[in-house]
C-alpha cells in the first residue's frame, strides 16, 4: 500500500507505468491539461505528439501490433474521441490492445450541458470492448488495471476510460500494482481433439481457413504440421499478420474481404474443413446462405467462443487456444491416419509444391516503375525489414517482392478504414528501432494519415514511407466494375468522386514541408536511385512512385 496520497493524475501515470505503458500517444485538449501537465513532468514516461487523434490512433496500433502488447492512446474529450473512432474500428476489428483515455471537464459540470459536453462511453462503446467513466477518485487505478486486463485478453481489443478532470485532482492513495493478465494458453480436452481428427482425417479435399488468433499464440508451426499431415490447402482469413510463410506451398493467399462468391469459389469443394483462429467470412457483401459444401465436416478452433458458429453452423467447435489445440491435433492425427491417408496428403503436398515453382518460373518480368522499386528495395534489404502495408490494390505486388515470411516483419491493414499505413509504419518503428520499417500505402489512403510524418520528424523516428499513386480510389473502381457486374449493368465511366488526379498532390514536397524529405518516381529508371536515397537519408523519407 502506498502511504502518501498524491492527485489522481500523477497516481495515474504510476499506475501506466506499472503496467510497462510508458509512451503515451496522443493529443492535448484543455480538460486533459492538468493531465498532461503531470505527463511532462513525469520521469521515464514519454508523449509522442500527433496533429490529430485518428493519427495518434494508428501510431498507437502500429506499436501495439509490432511489440505483441498493448499500447496506451489519449484522445482529447467528445470531439477528440470522434475523431479517433474510425481508426479505433480498425483496432476492434483487428483485435488491437488499446488502453484508451479521454478526459473530460468534471463530474461536478455534468447537469451544464456545455460546451464540448458528450457522452464518451457511449461514443466509445460500439469501437471498444469494455468502456466506462471513472467518477469516484477512489476507483482510478482499480478501474484501469480492470480496463487492461480486459484489453490483454483474447479476443484482444480497445478499451476505453473516461477521466473527468475533478476525478484526477482528487488525492488518491490507491496502491499501484501491475493489472492481473489472465493466461489462456488452454487445451481442448483429448476426446475433444480426437473428434476433431476424426473428422478431418478422412477428408479428401482439406481447407484450412486461418486468421490472427493463429500469430497471437505464436501457432505458426503448429498450423503447418496439420496442414501437412493433411496435405490441406490454407487460406487466410481476416489475416493482417504472418500465420505462415508465404512461401509455404499449403498457402493458397486471402480469401478476400469483398464478396462472398469469391469464398465460397474458393472452399466449395471442400470436404473437410478446419478454422483456426479467425471469423467466417469477413466479407463486405458475405454468401447469406452457407458456403460450405452440403456434408462437408467443418471443425473450428478459437479462444474466441463468440465467432464459433456465428454465421454458419459447424460440426464441432473447440474454444481452446490454436497452438495448444493444433499441437494436440496434429499427434492425434499422427496416430489416427492410415498409411494411405498419409500418402494421399503427401501427394497433395507434393503437387502444391510443383506448381508453386512453376509459378516462380513463370512469373512475368515486370519493368514498371513499382516492381523495379520493390524489387531494388528487396535486393538492398535482402528481404530483412518490417512491412506495413496498406497499398491495397498494389499489395500483390508489394507481397510479391517483399513476401510475408517472418511473425513480425509484416503487417497488413485491417478493418476498412483507410489511413493506417503511414501512421502504424511510425508506431512499427518506436517499437523497433534498430530494424528497417517501411509503410505502404495508396495516395488515397496516405491522405487521410499525412500528418504522421511530422510525428516521425518531430521524435525522430526514422521510419520510410512509399505511396502507390495511381491518382484514384483505385479499389473502387474494382469493386464497383464488380457491382456492375452482378446487376447486368453495362460499364461505363467510373464516378468523378473516386478520381484523385486533379489537383496533382505532391507528395514529396508535403513530406518536407511536414519536415521529412522525399522524391518522385515517374520512370522506371529512376526506381533505384530513390531506393538509395531513401535507404542513406538519417530520418524519416518518402517516395511517391506513380503508377
Amino acid at each position: 500500500m502506498n502511504a502518501e496520497a498524491t492527485p489522481g493524475r500523477e497516481r495515474l501515470i504510476e499506475q501506466f507505468k506499472a503496467d510497462g505503458l510508458n509512451v503515451m500517444f496522443g493529443n492535448p485538449g484543455t480538460v486533459e491539461q492538468g493531465f498532461l501537465d503531470a505527463v511532462d513532468a513525469a520521469a521515464d514516461f514519454s508523449y509522442v505528439l500527433a496533429l490529430q487523434e485518428t493519427v495518434a490512433a494508428g501510431i498507437a496500433d502500429g506499436y501495439a501490433r509490432a511489440t505483441g502488447g498493448a499500447a496506451l492512446l489519449q484522445l482529447h474529450s467528445g470531439v477528440g474521441l470522434g475523431n479517433g473512432i474510425g481508426m479505433l474500428y480498425q483496432s476492434l476489428r483487428g483485435h488491437t490492445p488499446l488502453v484508451v483515455v479521454a478526459g473530460d471537464a468534471g463530474v461536478r459540470y455534468d447537469a451544464m450541458d456545455a460546451q464540448m459536453a458528450s457522452d464518451l462511453v457511449a461514443m466509445a462503446r460500439p469501437v471498444t470492448k469494455y468502456a466506462t467513466r471513472v467518477t469516484d477518485h477512489r476507483s482510478v487505478l482499480r478501474t484501469i488495471r480492470r480496463a487492461v486486463k480486459i484489453a490483454l485478453t483474447p479476443p484482444r481489443g480497445p478499451v476505453f476510460v473516461a477521466l473527468p478532470m475533478d476525478v484526477l485532482d482528487e488525492l488518491n492513495s490507491e496502491p499501484v500494482l501491475p493489472s492481473t493478465t489472465v493466461l489462456t494458453d488452454v487445451a481442448p480436452s483429448p476426446a475433444s481433439v480426437g473428434r476433431a481428427a476424426e473428422l478431418l482425417a478422412a477428408a479428401e479435399r482439406p481447407v484450412l481457413l486461418v486468421g490472427d488468433g493463429v500469430a497471437l499464440s505464436g501457432a505458426q508451426a503448429e498450423l503447418v504440421a496439420v496442414a501437412e499431415l493433411l496435405g490441406a490447402d490454407v487460406y487466410e482469413v481476416d489475416s493482417s499478420e504472418v500465420n505462415i510463410a508465404a512461401s509455404h506451398p499449403l498457402r493458397r493467399g486471402q480469401t478476400g474481404h469483398m464478396f462472398g462468391p469469391h469464398s465460397k469459389e474458393l472452399i466449395g469443394r471442400a470436404d473437410g474443413v478446419l478454422i483456426v483462429g479467425t471469423y467466417v467470412f469477413p466479407e463486405v457483401f458475405p454468401e447469406l446462405e452457407s458456403p460450405f459444401r452440403p456434408g462437408a465436416k467443418v471443425v473450428h478452433i478459437d479462444l474466441n467462443a463468440y465467432e464459433i458458429a456465428k454465421n454458419h453452423p459447424v460440426d464441432l467447435g473447440l474454444a481452446a487456444d490454436p497452438k495448444q489445440a493444433l499441437r494436440a491435433l496434429a499427434g492425434a492425427l499422427e496416430r489416427l491416419l492410415e498409411p494411405a491417408r498419409r500418402a494421399a496428403a503427401a501427394a497433395r503436398l507434393d503437387v502444391r509444391t510443383r506448381e508453386r515453382a512453376r509459378e516462380v518460373l513463370a512469373a512475368p518480368q515486370d519493368d514498371s516503375p513499382m516492381a523495379v522499386f520493390l524489387r531494388t528495395l528487396a535486393e538492398r534489404t535482402g528481404g530483412d525489414l518490417i512491412v506495413f502495408d496498406e497499398a491495397l490494390t498494389t499489395s500483390p505486388l508489394v507481397t510479391r517482392y517483399l513476401p510475408p515470411e517472418r511473425p513480425g516483419d509484416y503487417h497488413l491493414t485491417r478493418g476498412g478504414s483507410l489511413g493506417v499505413g503511414f501512421p502504424g509504419a511510425v508506431g512499427a518503428k518506436l517499437a523497433h528501432p534498430d530494424r528497417l520499417v517501411v509503410g505502404f500505402a495508396g495516395d488515397g489512403g496516405s491522405m487521410y494519415t499525412y500528418q504522421a510524418l511530422w510525428t516521425a520528424v518531430r521524435h525522430g523516428i526514422n521510419a520510410k514511407f512509399v505511396v502507390c499513386n495511381n491518382r484514384k480510389y483505385r479499389l473502387l473502381d474494382d469493386n464497383i466494375a464488380q457491382y456492375w457486374r452482378e446487376r447486368d449493368i453495362a460499364e461505363h465511366p467510373y464516378p468523378g468522386s473516386f478520381d484523385l488526379s486533379h489537383p496533382e498532390i505532391d507528395f514529396a514536397g508535403l513530406a518536407r514541408a511536414l519536415g521529412a524529405d522525399g522524391t518522385r518516381v515517374e520512370k522506371p529508371d529512376e526506381a533505384v536511385a530513390a531506393v538509395t536515397k531513401m535507404l542513406a537519408h538519417p530520418g524519416p523519407y518518402l517516395v511517391d512512385v506513380q503508377i
